[in-house]
């Protein structure tokens, strides 16, 4: 029985069968998503270099100026993101949904119902989720707990049933494959699924322990700042530079900075929720599963970790070195998103490792997946930059008062 399985970053596919492993060059379909993600790399940087431009020219005739500039500017950009993340995303999806792309890959179309669409209606809830609780707060804010929990707990049941759909499409095209599973790969379950709850306790717990005394509610402006930070994040996210040993993962244009700045400002709690969303918007974006678990570690849990962003924030201290803070935090959040990787990497993908002729799974993971300090590393020279700056830190401290003010 022939079982073949592919990596979706690559162009370099591998067939699991009982003669071993056979390398295929099978990308050769040009999609709307290939052409659009270059473009949307240059566009962006000319985007955000003329504005830098703009109001560098303006700060040095006119601050006046400069300040409607930056003002006007980041409704710009909001906008932008907002469009081309839109684009992106929908190019990505229908490329992922296209029968011949699944042919051409090698991949079981039976991911598009048990993995695809799952996920979508899970983020389509907590779009609709997001407009309700906007809506209601500005028309009827003593519903707003009530819609909260209405879709909280509907989100909750589309991540189960996405989770319990990706383990079906898991045990029927992956278990027993001969490469990630098996003598070769000897991908481990049990370690997947106590790592991924371990994390998952860890993390929730330092959340609620931490942040205990974070009583702020998650209101408008809340939410509307979440929808900004996750736009912006999600379209610089496309924009990678790729080395040249990654399979998966990518280094990109400081995606993770919007969101750190927003779990900076707002706390763990609120950190965790937009790191997971975050999280699956990636696994969207990208997918690559082979396990339920790692599908966890590798996409919702990692990217999760941006709610240490927000721990030196709920622990009230190094606020007079808003720049060292920011740095502490997110080298945190690179720190715990790395043990997810290396995680992920060690009990799921061995096959990699042995690819590799490396000395244990262990010691390949842990190099592997170094890129991500390359990541976090861009993030804290670019945070460093925006916290030096005293109009970032006059606008950081009027969110910081309103913050204050809505715990008392």
């Amino acid at each position: 029985m022939i079982r073949i399985l592919t990596h979706p970053i690559g162009c370099v596919f591998f067939v699991a069968n009982k003669g071993g492993l056979m390398n295929f060059n099978l990308l050769s379909t040009v999609y709307l998503s290939d052409k659009l993600e270059p473009i949307s790399l240059w566009l962006t940087i000319g985007f955000i270099g003329a504005l830098l431009v703009t109001w560098l020219i303006a700060f040095l005739f006119d601050k006046q100026v400069s300040n409607k500039i930056a003002k006007h500017g980041l409704f710009a950009l909001l906008f932008y993101s907002l469009v081309m993340g839109i684009l992106l995303l929908v190019a990505e999806i229908s490329k992922k949904y296209d029968l011949a792309y699944l042919e051409e890959n090698w991949v079981n179309k039976e991911i598009i119902n048990l993995v695809f669409i799952p996920v979508l209606i899970t983020l389509c809830i907590g779009l609709l989720g997001g407009v309700a609780l906007f809506i209601t707060a500005k028309k009827k804010p003593q519903l707003t707990k009530i819609i909260g929990f209405v879709f909280g707990g509907l989100i909750g049941c589309a991540v189960i049933v996405s989770l319990i759909l990706t383990y079906v499409f898991y045990s029927n095209n992956i278990v027993g494959d001969g490469y990630y599973t098996g003598d070769y790969g000897k991908l481990n379950s049990v370690a997947l699924y106590l790592s991924a709850g371990l994390f998952v306790a860890v993390l929730v717990a330092l959340c609620f322990i931490i942040g205990r005394k974070n009583k702020s509610p998650f209101n408008t402006k809340c939410i509307s700042l979440a929808g900004i930070c996750l736009a912006i994040s999600f379209t610089l996210s496309y924009i990678k530079f790729e080395a040249a040993w990654l399979q998966g993962g990518s280094i990109t244009l400081v995606s993770f900075l919007p969101i750190c700045i927003f779990a900076y400002v707002y706390g763990m709690k609120k950190g965790l929720l937009v790191g997971f969303i975050y999280g699956i918007l990636q696994a969207v974006q990208d997918p690559f599963i082979v396990h339920p678990a790692q599908f966890l570690l590798d996409y919702p849990i990692a990217f999760s970790t941006i709610a240490l962003s927000g721990m030196l924030t709920d622990l009230n201290v190094l606020n007079d070195k808003q720049p060292l803070k920011f740095a502490i935090s997110a080298l945190l959040t690179g720190i715990f998103r790395y043990v997810a990787h290396t995680i992920s990497g060690v009990f799921a993908f061995g096959a990699y490792a042995m690819d590799a002729e490396a000395s244990s799974f262990f010691a390949f993971s842990a190099v592997y997946n170094t890129y991500v300090f390359i990541d976090i590393a861009l993030v804290i020279v670019a945070g460093i930059a925006l916290f030096s700056s005293k109009a970032f830190r006059k606008e950081l401290d009027k969110l910081n008062a309103k913050f204050i003010e809505e715990n008392k």
